[in-house]
């Protein structure tokens, strides 16, 4: 696969990079809508609802089967910003983290207002009305996207908040195989400071955006989390995820998966343990559906767990490898298609589409250049 910026992409490698976005988006998608209904259930009041093997199946949630929450519709928008950033590097400014703020704020307006302002010329996924349901956002979400100011580095937004949120929003940076691995952890650190500025959330984050993009370079997961782990040993304060991923490595060789194991290694929930379920689910599983269902039916946040097993399955084996029932009815299906599309065209044919002396004018209406 081509793995430089601006390189002739053959056939063969667009077809395999477009599947391999979909299968990402995708599985991330289907295992937040598995999640979803019993989102930080205890396992028995899963198997009370569910019958003994709990969740096998999509169950409604928010009135209706296959329907996703916050983390989908965030993930959505950092697909949206890297597109737009693309885009916007035509004009000299080239700064992706202020773009996916941008994104995401769009996103929280979504939260607030009662559908899209038509008045507006602001790119087509704000104007997707499905969006604009309220699917039960984290306090660090909102207050973190509260204002116009962007949490940095030395100034994050939300210091003490270390959930899965900003981790399960990283997978499309990791679809970025163009650019270096360091670089991708960069940016998922970033903007992770945006809404959860506790080290350990950004870290985490920044070590799955690297899994995903190892896994979409087509190197196996075992691979990938080593690559993840190499990365984060440079920087300080790492120990905590380290320690979570090398412990799922570890869990893989203590016989047979089950629920107690995935739990385990949840621990209460904070972004590493989340993470390193979610590898592990990856590493176990039979297929993706035997993966989802493993991290699902268990003690903690059943959707971000589901939905990080999902982005890596899908980063892993492609789009048909995803069970095609749970895509029948999955919410927004249309949408993540039409912008995983869009993803994947920008990335390998960008230049057909802009550049600083010419663009389509059908794209810049989609991804507009302005703030």
């Amino acid at each position: 696969m081509s793995t430089t910026t601006g390189a002739v992409w053959g056939r063969a490698d667009q077809q395999d990079f477009r599947s391999r976005v979909r299968g990402t988006l995708l599985a991330a998608a289907v295992g937040d809508a598995l999640g979803a209904p019993v989102d930080r259930l205890a396992l028995d009041g899963i198997r009370q609802l569910h019958g003994p093997e709990g969740v096998v199946d999509l169950a409604p949630a928010h009135g209706r089967r296959g329907a996703v929450t916050h983390l989908t519709q965030l993930t959505l928008f950092s697909v949206e910003g890297l597109i737009r950033a693309q885009v916007r590097r035509d004009t000299g400014a080239w700064h992706p983290p202020t773009d996916l703020h941008r994104a995401y704020l769009r996103w929280a307006a979504t939260q607030r207002d009662w559908g899209p302002d038509l008045r507006k010329d602001d790119g087509w996924l704000v104007r997707e009305e499905w969006l604009y349901a309220r699917r039960d956002p984290t306090r660090p979400l909102l207050t973190g996207l509260g204002d116009e100011h962007p949490g940095t580095l030395d100034v994050p937004k939300n210091p003490d908040a270390y959930g899965p949120e900003p981790t399960v929003r990283s997978a499309p940076f990791g679809l970025l195989v163009g650019w270096e691995p360091q670089l991708v952890a960069q940016l998922a650190v970033e903007c992770a400071t945006q809404t959860h500025g506790h080290p350990a959330a950004c870290l985490t984050a920044g070590a799955y955006a690297v899994t995903v993009h190892t896994l979409a370079r087509g190197d196996s997961l075992d691979g990938a989390v080593q690559r993840a782990l190499a990365l984060l040993a440079a920087r300080p304060g790492h120990d905590p995820v380290s320690a979570a991923l090398q412990h799922a490595l570890g869990a893989v060789r203590q016989g047979l998966p089950g629920p107690e194991r995935v739990a385990e290694l949840v621990g209460e929930g904070a972004a590493p343990g989340v993470l390193a379920a979610a590898v592990y689910c990856a590493l176990v599983a039979e297929d993706v559906r035997h993966g989802l269902r493993l991290a699902v039916n268990q003690d903690g946040p059943s959707a971000a767990t589901a939905a990080l097993t999902g982005g890596l399955l899908g980063a892993l084996h492609g789009e048909t490898a995803l069970p095609p029932a749970w895509l029948a009815e999955l919410e927004g299906r249309p949408t993540i298609l039409e912008l995983a599309d869009d993803f994947a065209m920008e990335m390998t044919q960008g230049p057909a589409l802009h550049d600083p002396t010419g663009a389509s004018p059908g794209w810049l209406t989609r991804y507009p250049r302005g703030i």
